[in-house]
């Protein structure tokens, strides 16, 4: 099956298909991760991007029913340089492949991967569509010059109702802005009992849920398009503790009067280096954004910078300077990558503990 990828830019890469015959178009972006090709194939922040692996070789340990990230994948497309037909693990189920074919998503391999990613570094992340070789390349340049993707993008990988995970420990309410089944697993692993959100629940909804805390999920999308998410978030801040991961550590700092900017090429892989600047301690992490907060932007609001990528020295942690909230750019849950961070989880209940302690004199006060 020969396909072509062409991008908005009017570069044109040849290679062979796998997955659906179907043609797809999105925004072109690159991952530095070795490993993990499922649970990036699974993770909802991935929602209408194709992903160019840098790994040259993907599918080797095939699909297994453990490692999904949520039900059904949110990508639009996986570009790679040599797919394996024949993987070799004992948990192998299924080929990358034939998960393709199930779920109706069209990939292309054979070409240039790392031609692609040097593009994607110095001109940014562009659109572009995976089609079926005999297509007219300057008309799907045109096409994809004109096309607008939509920006409702946390709309549809969240949640349309709310369910529980329960457990006997602090309440969590999970506000799924395209929330990584990895989050639910590591509150679960410290017997929180969790109840998921909708992205569009207000303040008012989840206080008469009686939280202990309130976790906020990374997500696909620029922050700016989620609103109604800001007025819920400012309607929490100092009421119950609050930690916010990726796209809800954005929407902290918009929240809190900060502003947000689109990277040139964005964040992807389980390789990055963080400082945190209060323990000075360098964590290795998983990450995949494509906005940051503006730390110039932080002057004269309540919030603190508390971590730096090391790669290109961008904000990637926030706290409050009253409020019990804390937030970080990068994902403690790794799935995949390492586990460096899941510390967070731990100071997350830490902060519940504290809250609760001082809560009646908290309410003795209003």
């Amino acid at each position: 099956m020969k396909k072509k990828l062409i991008l908005e830019s009017g570069e044109v890469f040849y290679g062979e298909g796998f997955g659906t015959e179907l043609e797809t178009a999105g925004e072109v972006v690159f991952n530095t991760g070795m490993t993990g090709y499922q649970e990036l194939i699974s993770d909802p922040s991935y929602c209408g991007q194709i992903v160019c692996m840098t790994y040259p070789l993907i599918g080797n340990y095939g699909i297994n029913r453990d490692d999904y990230e949520s039900i059904e994948p949110a990508i639009k497309g996986l570009i790679v340089k040599e797919i394996c037909d024949l993987p070799s693990n004992f948990r192998t189920q299924i080929t990358l492949d034939e998960l393709f074919k199930k779920k109706n998503l069209s990939g292309i391999s054979g070409i240039d991967t790392r031609r692609l990613t040097r593009i994607l570094r110095n001109s940014g992340v562009v659109k572009g569509k995976i089609v079926n070789a005999d297509a007219d390349e300057n008309t799907t340049v045109e096409e994809l010059k004109s096309t607008t993707f939509p920006t409702n993008q946390v709309e549809t990988v969240s949640t349309k109702t709310p369910y529980a995970n329960p457990g006997r420990g602090f309440k969590v309410v999970l506000v799924d802005f395209g929330s990584k089944l990895g989050i639910i697993r590591e509150l679960s692993q410290r017997n929180c009992d969790i109840i998921v959100v909708s992205h569009d629940t207000t303040a008012e909804e989840i206080l008469l849920m009686d939280p202990d805390g309130i976790m906020l999920s990374n997500g696909p999308g620029d922050p700016e398009d989620n609103p109604k998410a800001l007025e819920m978030i400012r309607g929490l801040l100092g009421k119950v503790p609050i930690f916010g991961i990726c796209l809800g550590h954005q929407l902290i700092g918009l929240a809190c009067g900060a502003k947000t900017f689109k990277l040139k090429f964005g964040h992807r892989g389980g390789n990055h280096p963080v400082l945190d600047l209060e323990k000075n301690k360098v964590s290795i992490t998983s990450q995949n954004h494509g906005y940051a907060v503006d730390q110039e932007s932080l002057k004269g609001t309540d919030l603190i910078e508390t971590h730096i990528a090391l790669n290109d020295r961008t904000n990637e942690g926030l706290k409050h300077k009253i409020h019990p909230c804390f937030s970080v750019q990068y994902h403690p849950e790794a799935s995949p990558g390492p586990e460096d961070a899941n510390y967070l989880f731990d100071d997350f209940v830490e902060l519940m503990e504290d809250f609760k302690s001082q809560e009646p004199r908290i309410k003795n006060q209003e």
